[in-house]
Parts: C-alpha cells; structure tokens; sequence
C-alpha cells in the first residue's frame, strides 16, 4: 500500500499531462475519447513502461514523470518545427534524424529555432531541479524487496498492453496527418515502425527490369543526371524577378528533347524521396510505407534501378555529392544500387564554397573532368553515366545574407522586406543556371573531339522547392512542382541546331524512363 501511495499519483498525473500536451500538436489528434482502445493501450503502455525504465535509473518517480513529459514536449516543439517548414508532422522515421542533426547540425537546428531550443532546455533543466533538489530517492522510503516487484509489475504491465496495442493497432494509411489524428502521438509512431518491419516494397512495375536499348549501340552516349538542389522556377512567384537569372536554363529548354514541370514526392527537404524516385522509378503507393525514408530499407536490399540497369548495358556509374557519404546511408545503398565510385565531400575542399556548401562550379568542374579522361573517350572504352546530387542552394537560406548589388542583378525593382531568402536563393539559383552551361558545353566538347567523340545527355531536375517561409507569405506559397528537362548533344559535334521540344509535366519517377526514352 505504501508503494501504491508514492507512485499512483505521479502516474496519474503522468498520464493526464501526456494526453494534454500531445494536445498541442499539429496536426491535433482525435480526442482521446475518439480513438480506437488499441491506440490508448499503446499510450499507457508505452508511457508505463518509459516510466519503469527511467525510475530505475533514477529512483525518484517525480522526477521520471518530468522527465518524460520533458521528451514529450521536445517532440512536440520538433513536431512544430517541421510541420511549420515541410508541411507534415515528425513521423517514426524521423528519430534518425537526432543523430544527423547532431553531426551535421547546420541542417537542421536552423529550423528548430531559438525560441523552441529555450523551451527544451528551460524543461530539461526543471526536470534536473525537481529531480536532484525538491525529491527523496524511493530506497530511502521503500525497502529494495518491496521496491523491486512493484517496478517489476509496472514494467511487465507496460509491455502487455503495447504487445496487445500493437496486435490490433488499426492499418496506417501513409498520410501522416490523417494518421497522426486518428491514432495519436504514441500509436502513431508504434504504427510506422511496424509497418516499416513488416510492410515489403512492391516490385512488380519496376521500369527497370529490363535493359535499356541506345539509338547507336556501338556507342552509347554519356549520361550526365543532375539533382539540383532546390532547384525550381521562382519567376511565377514574382513578376518583379528578372528573368535573365535563368536565361541558360530558359535556352536549353529550347533545344531539349522534353521539359517542363515536375511532380516530386517532397517539399523543402527531404531530398533522398525525389533521389529514390527518380534511380528506382518506384512511385510512393509502391514503397508505401518506405516511401518516407527508403534508404533505411534499400541499404540492406537490391532492387532494379537506373544505376544497375545502365552498368548492365556496359556504363561506368560515378556519383557526385559534395557532402559527407553517409547522410541518408549513402554509402550503403549506392554500390548496392550498382554506383562504382561515390564522389563525396573528402574529393571537394573549403575554397570551392560557395556560400554554406561546395559550389555548382566545382562540381561542374568535376564532371568536366571526368569527362575529358582518356577513358572517357569513344572507342572500347565504356561510356560514363555520372549522378551528381548539387548543395550549393541548400538551405537554411537564413543563414547567408545578400551581397552588394544582389537586389540590382535579380530584381526589376527594390524587392518589399522579407525577400532576404529569395535574394540569398536567386543567386544561388543563377549560379545553378551557369552550371548548365557548363555542363552543356562539357558534353558538347567531348562529342566534338575526332575519333574519340561520343554524344552527350543532360538530365536536369530539382528535387522540390525551398523553404523560404516569409517569403512565401509575401507571394504566395508555389504548388510544390519542381522544373526538368532532358537534352542531347546534336548529331554534329558543336552543331548547335535547335529542336522542337515537347513540354510534358510529369511525375520524378517517370524521369529516367523518360530520359532513355530520348536515348533509344
């Protein structure tokens, strides 16, 4: 009885104060009295058996029960801060990224805030002075041989009602919002991590099962496919744009093969949904599940895609990214996927930023590079297909400040405040338009070169739009379409004949389709 006197209370009052501050989420889930008796027997279970663990490390069930609602409300600020840039709640998927943003905090502390970062740490250090100062240890009230069953049954309670949570949780339907509403903070991530367990990627309309045929087999053409970081057409947001910062982009458009608009699985971030999409060709309703972070999977699992296909069909795959090979398990998935060399940061140095990241220049200069290898040529020599994933405009655009004369070169006329992030993004973007020139002419060059010449296909697309929040509350927020196109030197080296294109606006996973398409 005197067990149940000390911790019934800080239990209940547990429980009552985590339903209430998952009230604060966005989405907000059902009430509680709204959801389905599995979802709850998650929550308590959960939080019961969260609430052993930590009273075993600390011997103070007050302080356990500030302790979690501390966590609680972290995920909860968490939750805010991505649904406020990205437009979808913090998922099971996403407790990754703690890691990440711990290793590469530029990415993503920005977005957290100063005002969310205070509140953690305000209730991380209210959970220490409760904890150490205002409470006595249990084994200063409790003897250990009654202390020990209690925490025994409060933990083997816990895990009864999350196996029984768990056996008939209801289906998720991938949206996280609606699941998130319908299942709560708790369930909902018990819900993910299940499903990601148990859930397989469909394979039986992969677009890469069988190789891909070339117009010229005795010499395919290089194959240069461009994610450009963040890349989109800002001009629709403003007419006050000038349109010359993406007159190269604008020009190619001319003579490509297809272009136009492109629907990606992404907005603001999470980059690796459109990078799948477009290497596997797999739309979201097959990854289901996966489709949120499908390099988690893929780093364990071969399945058909462009990389593997072309290397099949004689190509030597390199990729480029400058930034560190492991984000998103990179260095897992890509020699999985069939790359030969991964081109990451360690190849790049601090004097080709530009800006936060390695410029397009540099990396342009790379693919030049490549390019102009001896075996690279015509010939017996393989042909390259080279995947560069750009990081110049990355954000957190807030970060940077325009330069002098930035207003003059973008602008028609002296932008309203709170354009900053726009400013900083056109000159990036400008900087991601010369890098088509120079890619062009990179292919253009080597097609040109006598006897050892090969005809040259630049894919270009970006991977979803900015985040440029006030900016967007100025002009209106963009339809979340990214921009493409897919273009091939002419048949004469340096003949700059023009083509009639065909604009088509589709989806990124019909983008390498589409691209061998042009080729065949």
């Amino acid at each position: 009885m005197s067990a149940l006197l000390l911790l019934l209370p800080p239990i209940l009052a547990g429980f009552g104060a985590s339903f209430f501050i998952e009230s604060w989420l966005m989405p907000k889930p059902a009430p509680v009295a709204q959801r389905p008796l599995p979802t709850l027997q998650l929550h308590i279970g959960t939080w019961l058996f969260l609430f052993a663990v930590v009273l075993l490390l600390v011997l103070r069930p007050w302080f356990a029960v500030v302790m979690l609602l501390a966590f609680q409300l972290l995920l909860v600020l968490v939750n805010h801060a991505k649904y406020d840039s990205l437009r979808e709640p913090f998922i099971f998927q996403d407790f990754e990224y703690f890691t990440d943003a711990l290793r590469h905090p530029r990415l993503y502390l920005p977005f957290f805030g100063v005002g969310r970062t205070l509140a953690a740490t305000l209730g991380f250090v209210s959970a220490l002075v409760i904890g150490i100062m205002l409470e006595t240890p249990l084994t200063a009230a409790l003897p250990l041989s009654l202390l020990v069953p209690v925490w025994l049954v409060l933990l083997l309670v816990g895990c009864a009602l999350i196996i029984r949570g768990l056996k008939n949780c209801p289906a998720i339907t991938c949206d996280p919002g609606l699941d998130l509403l319908n299942l709560g903070q708790i369930a909902f991530f018990w819900a993910y991590q299940k499903a990601e367990r148990h859930t397989a990627i469909n394979l039986t309309a992969s677009p890469f099962q069988v190789m891909p045929q070339f117009a010229d087999k005795a010499k395919p053409p290089h194959i240069v496919a461009v994610q450009s970081e963040s890349f989109f057409d800002p001009r629709i947001l403003s007419g006050n744009i000038k349109t010359d910062v993406l007159a190269h982009f604008d020009r190619i458009k001319t003579e490509a093969d297809y272009y136009g608009r492109l629907q990606v699985p992404a907005w603001g971030a999470n980059t690796v949904r459109t990078e799948c999409a477009f290497l596997t060709g797999l739309v979201p309703e097959q990854l289901g599940i996966h489709q949120f972070n499908p390099y988690r999977s893929l780093a364990a699992l071969s399945i058909p895609n462009l990389v593997a296909s072309l290397k099949q069909s004689g190509y030597r795959t390199i990729c480029i990214h400058p930034y560190p090979a492991s984000f998103y398990l990179r260095h897992l998935v890509f020699p999985r996927m069939g790359f030969d060399r991964f081109m990451d940061i360690t190849e790049f140095n601090g004097q080709q930023k530009d800006g936060q990241y390695i410029s397009d220049a540099a990396v342009a200069n790379r693919v030049a590079e490549l390019l102009s290898t001896p075996d690279a040529g015509g010939g017996d020599e393989p042909p390259l297909f080279i995947f560069v994933i750009t990081m110049e405009n990355h954000g957190p655009l807030h970060l940077e400040q325009p330069q002098a004369g930035d207003q003059q070169r973008f602008y028609q006329q002296t932008p309203e405040s709170g354009c900053e992030d726009m400013t900083v993004y056109l000159r990036h973007l400008k900087n991601a338009d010369l890098m088509i020139a120079s890619l062009k002419t990179s292919l253009q060059v080597q097609a040109s070169e006598p006897g050892r010449g090969r005809g040259g296909v630049l894919c270009w697309y970006g991977d979803h739009v900015p985040i440029m929040t006030g900016v967007y509350q100025l002009y209106g927020e963009p339809d979340g379409l990214t921009d493409y196109f897919i273009w091939q030197t002419p048949p004469s080296a340096l003949q700059d004949s023009p083509r009639v294109g065909e604009g088509r606006n589709i989806s990124v996973n019909e983008l390498a389709a589409l691209m061998l398409k042009a080729i065949a």
